[in-house]
């Protein structure tokens, strides 16, 4: 089973989804690509954090929507055992579709990069977030 950790999430913020929500997201988004098992975690952050992550990992010193920290190499293994897939950190004040940024980053996190796949990743973002809304 995919274990998702959500962080950060202040409910009462107008436009931000419940912890369920997350979590369905997430959940699709991993299933899109196969992953099943695993956990992950989707943090919630201010302009000023996202903006020193940001600076620290892509040397960009200023505030993103989303950033995805994949920790690499990790395959889940058998049994019940689950790896750690990475962590997702969204910074809703720059986000225009936080459900957006929650597939997206996970997507990241499960081994999609839309800089090099010729559009496969945004592509399947569209349609995930499509089906949602059907």
């Amino acid at each position: 089973m995919l274990e998702v950790e959500v962080l950060g999430l202040r409910p009462r913020r107008a436009g931000l989804p419940k912890a369920a929500e997350v979590r369905r997201l997430s959940l699709l988004a991993a299933s899109a690509a196969g992953v099943r098992d695993g956990h992950l975690a989707i943090e919630f952050v201010d302009p000023e954090r996202i903006a020193q992550l940001n600076a620290r990992v892509r040397g960009k010193p200023a505030a993103t929507d989303v950033l995805s920290f994949p920790i690499d190499g990790r395959q889940p293994l058998h049994g019940d055992v689950a790896c750690e897939l990475g962590d997702v950190v969204i910074c809703p004040q720059h986000t225009r579709d936080v459900r957006e940024a929650i597939v997206h980053g996970v997507l990241h996190l499960v081994g999609f990069d839309h800089e090099t796949d010729d559009g496969e990743m945004l592509r399947l973002q569209r349609q995930l977030l499509a089906s949602e809304d059907a």
